[in-house]
């Protein structure tokens, strides 16, 4: 198993194994109130007036699944390494042994038994673009009777030594292999409305925004009730000892320790003007109750500008959020 960014130590205001509680403080609008929140393990819990009936939502992300038949072998050159990172895991809370495939299986059926309102696959829940595994886990969810909903991370689409720029590498492979799992919606940006809140789902699995997603956002927060934004990659919280988040200053080149091993460009000078916009936009969005996402394998909780970001547990170890909203 590759031992990745362990030279992390978040600095947010917990991790998932303590207990948390607190109060999103900035509230533009009167007559919007956010409400408050808890957190207990990988238990969330949103509670106010803004949420109409209960609403259970499980966000799984990082599950790192691969499967290789006759149909990878033109690839398996791209696929070597991711192929063998994360074959033997143990688990986030019992430390037993486990594994990618199991650990999903696993997480599905608790989905199932506990009757949640949606799923959320929140990106990386692939090593590489493998299509066996991709079928699996279509044939999987589809089973359960969930509602589910689909974001790419960096690995999704990300085949080692490929040629090509992020953005031409992630419309290749979402068109070939991954777009079954959207249902219809747009691969870079999708809305899905569950009992008065929206979920908006944004793709910045590349690090960055594009035009086309700032203006989506900007279109769908004008809405009369909670929003919850989805991302694989996490927003940059000022203070967070981390490089590769959305939104960063301090994203880019001069910053960029992995594109050799990832065999992949590197990543540019910095941020477009249209990512950093987003940030801004994100972070003064007075119905934004929450942020969910995933990518650095490490659970932690961070508050800026009153706005919650959560980023879950690897599912590749059987993690994930599971998210309460609650009336008041």
């Amino acid at each position: 198993m590759i031992q990745r960014r362990h030279f992390l130590r978040l600095a947010g205001l917990t991790t998932l194994g303590l207990a948390y509680t607190g109060s999103a403080l900035a509230q533009p609008q009167p007559h919007f109130t956010r409400g408050d929140f808890s957190l207990e393990g990988n238990r969330i819990r949103f509670s106010g007036p803004a949420f109409r009936v209960p609403n259970r939502v499980f966000f799984v992300s990082d599950t790192h699944l691969w499967q290789s038949d006759d149909r990878e072998q033109p690839y398996r050159q791209y696929s070597e390494r991711m192929a063998a990172a994360y074959n033997q895991t143990q688990d986030f809370q019992t430390g037993q042994p486990t594994n990618p495939m199991q650990a999903f299986e696993a997480t599905l059926k608790l989905a199932v038994e506990q009757k949640i309102d949606l799923l959320v696959l929140g990106g990386d829940i692939f090593s590489y673009p493998s299509e066996a595994a991709i079928e699996w886990l279509e044939a999987r969810v589809v089973e359960t009777g969930i509602p589910y909903v689909y974001i790419a991370g960096n690995h999704d689409w990300h085949y080692e030594g490929m040629p090509g720029s992020a953005v031409d590498l992630r419309r290749e492979w979402c068109e070939k292999r991954l777009l079954p799992l959207y249902q219809g919606a747009n691969p870079l940006m999708a809305t899905r409305d569950v009992h008065g809140i929206r979920f908006i789902i944004i793709d910045d699995s590349t690090n960055e925004i594009l035009p086309e997603q700032l203006a989506y956002f900007n279109q769908q927060v004008a809405f009369d009730g909670p929003v919850v934004l989805v991302a694989h990659v996490p927003m940059y919280v000022p203070g967070k000892p981390i490089t590769f988040s959305c939104g960063n200053p301090h994203w880019g080149a001069a910053t960029d320790t992995l594109h050799i091993m990832e065999r992949r460009q590197q990543w540019p000078a910095k941020h477009s003007k249209v990512t950093m916009d987003f940030h801004q936009r994100v972070f003064s969005t007075p119905n934004l109750v929450g942020i969910l996402a995933g990518h650095i394998h490490i659970p932690s909780v961070d508050v800026f500008n009153g706005i919650p970001q959560f980023v879950a547990p690897p599912n590749l170890a059987g993690g994930f959020l599971d998210v309460r909203f609650e009336p008041q």
